[in-house]
């Protein structure tokens, strides 16, 4: 029988997809190892990831190139908002010894936080999914802040904070076996994961109201072998 040869189609209905836009922003702090509860970002106008690393070093022998290392690849990126919660102060080198008052330059905290961006498509637009970001162990960096005067075109300032990630070890293994890279950067693709247990991190994430005898349980950052556990369990 013949070989059928597959042709290849760009741009077919349902399959143009694109991604924009950034919410539901959460903070974590994190003291002492232990992330704190969440609470919401206000004001959250982007998220720039900014990887780096990953760089080759090569290696020559015999007049030829032998072969190539790489460097750890890092995740960093930048945050901005129109503010900050109160608890991102102590992430952001400020001690408040009273209310309405701030002290700068003192110790930085680390931090995990979540935001979601949305993915669109050409038959369902804005409607189609969405992308459910986890960053962990965060330090932000001193931001500049540019303080301009109110003039006929008055705009709000936008603060800016980059930030840099040190990586959490996962103890999960890939396909072949082998343990999984240290990592600060979980997502995932609400049109492709099991919708059922991304709802369920989903509540783990922003907590869950107080319902009839039940308390309410304060939103959380579970740990990325947590996670991974929760989507890896069969059902």
């Amino acid at each position: 029988m013949a070989e059928q040869k597959v042709l290849l189609q760009w741009d077919a209905d349902g399959e143009r997809r694109y991604e924009t836009g950034n919410k539901k922003g959460v903070l974590y702090p994190r003291v002492k190892g232990v992330y704190q509860a969440g609470v919401s970002w206000n004001g959250l106008t982007a998220v720039t990831e900014s990887p780096s690393g990953a760089e080759a070093s090569e290696m020559w022998a015999d007049d030829t190139k032998y072969g190539e290392i790489r460097s750890s690849e890092q995740f960093g990126g930048t945050i901005e908002a129109y503010q900050s919660p109160k608890e991102f102060d102590q992430c952001d080198g400020s001690y408040s010894p009273v209310n309405g008052m701030s002290i700068g330059q003192q110790s930085r905290k680390p931090f995990g936080f979540s935001y979601v961006t949305t993915i669109g498509n050409d038959e369902e637009g804005l409607d189609f999914g969405y992308t459910l970001h986890l960053v962990y162990n965060a330090m932000a960096k001193p931001s500049t802040r540019s303080h301009k005067t109110i003039n006929n075109s008055p705009e709000g300032e936008t603060l800016s904070w980059e930030f840099t990630t040190t990586p959490t070890v996962i103890n999960a293994v890939d396909a072949e076996g082998k343990q999984l890279k240290p990592t600060a950067h979980l997502y995932f693709d609400s049109t492709e994961v099991d919708s059922v247990k991304l709802k369920a991190l989903e509540k783990i994430l922003y907590g869950t109201p107080a319902e009839n005898s039940e308390e309410a349980i304060p939103p959380r950052l579970p740990s990325p072998d947590e996670v991974i556990a929760m989507f890896a369990a069969a059902g």
